[in-house]
């Protein structure tokens, strides 16, 4: 399962380092974006091995595009979820917002002008 996620690098946590069971060396680094939908999501993802160089040179409050898979297991009966990412892209710096902007009242339909209140304005 191949997902995509674009928005802003909010975080960038610290590098974790490790020795597997067989003895290879392995580093992990999280970082957490926010999309730039109507209602923001924070989300948390993490690069391994060489993927972690991807990362290095983003700073953060740039906009990038993950590409990713989500990654579940289990231990001791619970199950852990992880977001690994593995293709990261700069978008640039931080994006221009478009302004608001209010509907017009020109070119609507006309409403005729009220005339004054008369007592036999119902149609029945």
């Amino acid at each position: 399962m191949a997902l995509e996620i674009s928005g802003k690098l909010i975080k960038k946590l610290p590098e974790v380092t490790g020795t597997g069971r067989n003895g290879t060396n392995w580093i992990k680094q999280e970082f957490v974006i926010e999309t730039q939908d109507q209602y923001p999501k924070k989300v948390c993802m993490s690069v391994w091995g060489d993927k972690t160089q991807d990362l290095a040179p983003v700073q953060e409050g740039e906009i990038v595009k993950v590409q990713f898979n989500v990654e579940s297991r289990e231990y001791n009966d619970r199950w852990y979820t992880e977001i690994r990412a593995y293709r990261l892209d700069r978008s640039g710096a931080a994006p221009s917002v478009p302004p608001n902007v209010a509907p017009t009242a020109s070119g609507g339909y006309q409403f005729p002008p009220l005339e004054a209140e008369s007592g036999d304005d119902l149609p029945f």
